[in-house]
């Protein structure tokens, strides 16, 4: 398929886990496609994101209990190997020969629209029908009054470091910061994280807590509610003088104060895309933009920024477009920050304070999983309507992100407690903090007056009926 002087059916601009889900999409439906990247496929995810995050978690954690036996820290290139043994493992799944092997064709370049239905690449002239706006986000950039580059990295530079870095401070409470903080503190490096509020300030504040207990356990030190007044240089690297008056001596900085989308340069006025205030592509719920031929999905869309869904939104768009559907996103987003514990919630994640919602939680401590692997910190929350419906929760500890995959699905299919509970589940697993929650909220309703009523006079009458049959009953 060339794009020449060939109308493309579905050209996608981003070559990320939006871009890439969107045009193997589109391709697989027969759709002539066209995939344009300025760098390289794979986006965020896989280069800088939750491929290596999730790689350096897993090292860190191995590093602390090998640290704690031989007292002795991983050296960091060895660390930095096993990150990029990851990441070429998972690369050819979203290379351009893997494309290529999905009838999607592939050019490298900076693309810009040019008027509806045409769009630029490289000097060339390229001709659609629709497209799919998929360019996702970078990290956010905050100017610190003398604060050096040299010093500074972002989620999407951190990589680029040489050394473990002896004092690290993180600007940023959010799950990166939380994340990346634990890690490198369980390498071995002193961290001090800066927030302008509580950490994981979207989280229940009890489930936040245990994350703050568990960070500061590997040895991070968490100043809230504070920002910095400036920096000045030292011969290690800086020091930080926070609005509060106190300082901190750092040799890097980690700026994760969130990421912006990357719309500029795509000449978006001249196609009519709309775009909010922070720069964000607004979509409807189909993910159609203000232009009924373009779309857009992924970080660059004003969403929650995760990756499972840019891949479901993109999904979305690519069959809407190419096949003419009405197909609307969910609402149901869950998330999760992958800090030891794991935090993850879905849906509503607190129950009101009328009687319309209700609240069920389960502390690990009667997990069995839990006990068996020496672990019971964490609980697993519901939250229910007066009926049982399970509208959302959270849950924390080991593993919650593969638990909380039950949850999400009870949440989208409207399954109440009962649904739940009267599944046979295999034991004994984490999973059991979600059952276990369900049961308590199922004999909780069974424990109501008119429930207790109603259930005494079923056993009255079905004894009546059993010894009116029985054989041993004599007449009288």
């Amino acid at each position: 398929m060339a794009a020449g002087n060939k109308i493309i059916d579905l050209l996608v601009v981003g070559g990320g886990t939006a871009g890439i889900v969107g045009a193997k999409t589109a391709a697989g439906f027969g759709a002539g496609t066209v995939l344009v990247e300025r760098s390289r496929t794979g986006g965020d995810c896989l280069w800088t994101g939750c491929v290596p995050s999730k790689t350096l978690l897993a090292v860190a954690e191995h590093a602390r209990t090998m640290r704690a036996v031989t007292g002795q820290p991983p050296a960091f290139n060895a660390v930095q190997k096993r990150i990029s043994a990851a990441i070429n493992t998972i690369e050819p799944v979203d290379s351009p020969a893997a494309l290529d092997d999905a009838g999607v064709r592939v050019i490298k370049g900076n693309l810009t629209f040019r008027a509806h239905g045409v769009a630029e690449v490289n000097g060339r002239t390229i001709h659609f029908r629709q497209a799919l706006i998929a360019t996702g986000a970078a990290p956010a950039a905050l100017h610190v009054p003398g604060l050096a580059p040299g010093v500074t990295f972002t989620s999407e530079t951190i990589w680029e470091l040489d050394t473990l870095p002896a004092r690290l401070a993180i600007i940023g409470g959010g799950p990166i910061a939380c994340e990346l903080g634990q890690a490198f503190a369980q390498l071995g490096s002193v961290v001090t994280m800066i927030a302008r509020s509580r950490i994981l300030g979207k989280e229940e504040p009890d489930a936040a807590a245990l994350v703050r207990v568990s960070l500061k356990y590997d040895g991070v030190a968490i100043l809230e509610n504070t920002t910095i007044a400036d920096a000045v240089g030292t011969d290690a690297g800086c020091r930080l003088r926070l609005r509060d008056g106190k300082v901190v001596d750092a040799d890097a900085v980690l700026l994760a104060t969130g990421r912006t989308p990357r719309t500029a340069g795509l000449g978006l006025q001249r196609v009519a895309v709309t775009v909010n205030r922070a720069g964000h592509v607004v979509t409807d719920k189909r993910m159609r933009t203000s232009n009924p031929l373009i779309w857009a999905a992924g970080d660059v869309t004003a969403n929650p920024q995760f990756t499972h869904l840019a891949g479901v939104h993109a999904s979305v768009a690519a069959s809407n477009a190419v096949l003419g559907l009405r197909r609307q996103v969910s609402a149901t987003v869950p998330r999760v920050t992958f800090t030891s514990p794991e935090l993850a919630a879905v849906g509503l994640t607190t129950a009101n304070d009328g009687p319309k919602h209700r609240s069920r939680m389960i502390s690990h401590i009667h997990v069995d999983r839990a006990v068996t692997e020496d672990n019971t910190v964490g609980f697993t929350r519901l939250i229910v309507d007066r009926r049982g419906k399970i509208l959302g929760g959270t849950i924390v500890g080991p593993r919650a992100g593969e638990s909380l995959a039950e949850l999400t699905l009870a949440v989208q299919n409207g399954m109440t407690t009962s649904d739940l509970a009267a599944t046979t589940h295999p034991y004994p697993t984490y999973s059991d903090g979600v059952w276990n929650a369900a049961l308590a909220d199922v004999r909780g309703r069974l424990a109501s007056p008119v429930a207790r009523l109603a259930m005494t006079m079923l056993v009255w009458f079905r004894r009546r009926r059993l010894d009116t049959r029985s054989p041993h009953r004599s007449d009288r």
